[in-house]
C-alpha cells in the first residue's frame, strides 16, 4: 500500500497587479483613495487586476514505503509548493493528499526555528513541531547536536547562527527524529562540502531503514547518488517519472534543447539589461567553430555583447551532465584582461591551452557584471561536447570516470630518492 497518495492535486493562488501598490502613499493619498473606491468600482476602475496562478495542476502520484524519490524541475515548476501541501504547510485549492506514517519535513533553513531562542531550545521547540514527545527528543539528542557541529554554540541564540549553522542543526532535526516519510527540499544549497557529504549519507540511512524520502535538488549528481526513482514537474505538471536515470537523462536534454534559445527567451536570464549577452562562440584556438571539442585541445570561448565589453565584468560556470559544477571563470578575479587581443571592443574572449575536461555533455551559466550591478546572468547560455582526445600524449577515451584529467607519468620501478 502507498504511503503517499496524491489524486487530482492542484493549488492556485491568486496574484494582484496595479501601479497603486507599486509606491508608497501619503496619509492624504491613503484616505482620498479610500473614499473613491466605491465610485471607481462602480465605474470598474477599483485599480489593478487580479490573475488566478497554478503552481500544481492535476498532479498525481503514489509513492511506496520505502522508495527514495528525487523530484526535479526548474524554477517555479511547482516543486516547492507540492512539498508544502505534503508538509501540511499549507492547503491544496482541489484534489486531495493521503500520507501513512509521520513526516518530518525541512523545507527552508530553520524552518520552525525561534531567533531568540538557543539552539538547545529550538531542537526541542522543532522536534515538538514535528510532532514528537519531549522523552523522544532526549532519546536523540545527543545524537542531533553531534551530526549538526554546534556544539560551541548550542547555547546561543540562533539569530546569531550563520546559515551554514542554521541549516546544520534543522537537518539535524529533522533527520535524527524517526519520521517515516522525510521531506526535503535543496538542504544541498546551503553547507560545506563535509556537511553535504553528511546529509547524502543520513539521507541514505533513513532510505536504507525502509523510510520513504522525497528529495527536491537541482544537484543532479546529489539526486541520482540517492534516489532510485526521479519525478519531472514542469509548469505545476508531472511531465515525467520513472528510474531516476531515465528522468535526468530526458530532463538534461530538455535543457540542451531550452539553451538554444535562451537568447530570446526571458525567463532563462535575468539582470539590469542594459548590457546583455548576445552570442557565444566555441571553437579550437586556430578560429574554427564547432559545438564538439576534444579532450587535450587548445580551445577559445567568445563573449558577444550588445555594447562596449572593455568596464565589464564577465563569468562563467561550467555544469557536468548531473549539474555539479566542474569550475567557474572570472576575468576579474581569476586573470588578467588582455586588452590588446582584438579589434571588436564588443567581445570578450577566454583562451583554453589545454581542455582537461573528459568526454562528455557540459553545460554554460554566464554573468556579465558592470558598477551598476548584474546586467545579464543567462542559465543553460551554451550546451557544448567533449569527446575522446589525448592530453599530452596520454588518451582519454569516451567513458573516463569523473569531470576533469590530470596529466601524470607512470614508473614501473621504485624511483632512486634524494637524499637532499
Amino acid at each position: 500500500m502507498p504511503v503517499i497518495r496524491i489524486e487530482n492535486l492542484s493549488k492556485s493562488y491568486r496574484i494582484r497587479h496595479g501601479a497603486a501598490r507599486d509606491k508608497y502613499r501619503t496619509l492624504r493619498e491613503s484616505l482620498t483613495a479610500a473614499a473613491a473606491w466605491p465610485l471607481r468600482r462602480l465605474q470598474g476602475k477599483a485599480g489593478g487586476s487580479v490573475e488566478e496562478f497554478w503552481a500544481l495542476k492535476d498532479v498525481n502520484l503514489e509513492v511506496e514505503q520505502g522508495e527514495v524519490v528525487g523530484i526535479i524541475g526548474r524554477n517555479g515548476a511547482g516543486k516547492s509548493t507540492l512539498l508544502k501541501i505534503l508538509s501540511r504547510i499549507t492547503a491544496p485549492t482541489t484534489g486531495r493528499v493521503e500520507l501513512r506514517g509521520r513526516v518530518g519535513s525541512l523545507l527552508e533553513v530553520g524552518t520552525g526555528f525561534h531567533p531568540e531562542l538557543t539552539g538547545r531550545e529550538n531542537v526541542y521547540l522543532n522536534g515538538s513541531i514535528l510532532g514528537m514527545s519531549r522523552r523522544e527528543i532526549q532519546k536523540k539528542f545527543d545524537e542531533i547536536v553531534e551530526f549538526s557541529g554546534v556544539e560551541k554554540f548550542l547555547d546561543t541564540p540562533v539569530k546569531r547562527y550563520s546559515s551554514g549553522m542554521y541549516v546544520r542543526l534543522a537537518f539535524a532535526v529533522a533527520a535524527h527524529l524517526d519520521p517515516e516519510i522525510l521531506i526535503i527540499d535543496e538542504v544541498l544549497a546551503v553547507g560545506d562540502a563535509e556537511f553535504q557529504k553528511k546529509c547524502l549519507g543520513k539521507m541514505g540511512e533513513v532510505a536504507a531503514g525502509g523510510r520513504t524520502v522525497l528529495f527536491v535538488s537541482h544537484n543532479m549528481a546529489a539526486v541520482q547518488a540517492i534516489c532510485a526513482r526521479g519525478m519531472h514537474l514542469s509548469q505545476g505538471a508531472v511531465i515525467d517519472s520513472g528510474p531516476v536515470s531515465h528522468v535526468l537523462g530526458r530532463y538534461l536534454k530538455s535543457l540542451d534543447r531550452a539553451a538554444a534559445h535562451a537568447f530570446d527567451n526571458d525567463a532563462q536570464r535575468t539582470g539590469l539589461g542594459h548590457l546583455r549577452l548576445v552570442n557565444i562562440e566555441l571553437g579550437t584556438s586556430d578560429g574554427s567553430s564547432n559545438a564538439v571539442v576534444a579532450c587535450g585541445d587548445p580551445v577559445r570561448i567568445m563573449f558577444r555583447l550588445n555594447s562596449r565589453a572593455n568596464a565589464a565584468r564577465l563569468v562563467f560556470a561550467l555544469y557536468d551532465q548531473f549539474g555539479a559544477v566542474v569550475s567557474d571563470f572570472d576575468t576579474r578575479d581569476r586573470c588578467e584582461l588582455d586588452a590588446t587581443g582584438g579589434e571588436d571592443e564588443n567581445c570578450i574572449t577566454c583562451f583554453i591551452d589545454e581542455l582537461t575536461l573528459v568526454p562528455g555533455r557540459y553545460r554554460m551559466n554566464v554573468l556579465i557584471e558592470t558598477v551598476e550591478g548584474v546586467q545579464d546572468h543567462v542559465i543553460g547560455a551554451l550546451s557544448f561536447d567533449v569527446q575522446e582526445g589525448r592530453l599530452r600524449g596520454r588518451p582519454v577515451p569516451l567513458g573516463t570516470r569523473g569531470t576533469s584529467c590530470i596529466t601524470h607519468r607512470w614508473a614501473f620501478a621504485r624511483p632512486e630518492l634524494s637524499m637532499h
